[in-house]
């Protein structure tokens, strides 16, 4: 059957039991990329937070600042590193319920920092957002006084900033740029 015949269908959670998931159409999911049918996890990338967003989804983050699971993805999982035991764990878990269908050594193509060369976790935090038109017309009128080189990139960036739609000022990092 194709996958337009799950249009509107749901499954039940593997895991936490009487939770139902819908089955949602996503144009980042495709079949050459593994079955066509993916977990999405809103509080962890954008695609997925913009299907989320589209069928007015929670974006709860089960993720700490630490990479640990936290209180609300469950006891089993609780200070668990999602990338070490907790994965172990939910592996467990699956089977356990009967719902693992197989399982095998895959390489993730996980975002990997250039600093640690370690995996990253991309996950949802509480930001304070401001006014999208203030801050591009404050950002552009900075840098039109920025000395840029090569002077050429001035304009790559200047429309960079008119295209952005989202503005978020975040000191997250303890290294670098907001």
């Amino acid at each position: 059957f194709s996958g337009a015949d799950l249009a509107d269908g749901s499954c039940a959670h593997p895991t936490i039991p009487g939770r139902v998931s819908p089955l949602l159409p996503a144009n980042h999911v495709t079949m050459t990329k593994g079955t066509g049918l993916v977990h999405t996890a809103p509080a962890h990338g954008m695609e997925d937070y913009s299907v989320a967003s589209h069928h007015q989804l929670p974006t709860d983050c089960l993720v700490d600042e630490s990479g640990c699971f936290t209180e609300a993805a469950g006891p089993e999982l609780k200070n668990k590193n999602v990338l070490e035991e907790g994965n172990e764990a939910v592996i467990k878990m699956l089977q356990a319920a009967g719902s693992l269908l197989k399982e095998e050594k895959y390489v993730h193509s996980y975002p990997y920092d250039w600093r640690t060369k370690k995996p990253m976790i991309i996950r949802a935090s509480k930001q304070w957002f401001v006014n999208t038109a203030d801050v591009k017309a404050a950002a552009q009128d900075v840098l039109k006084k920025v000395k840029v080189i090569p002077t050429s990139a001035v304009n790559r960036m200047l429309e960079m900033l008119d295209r952005r739609t989202f503005w978020c000022i975040s000191r997250q990092r303890s290294w670098g740029v907001p």
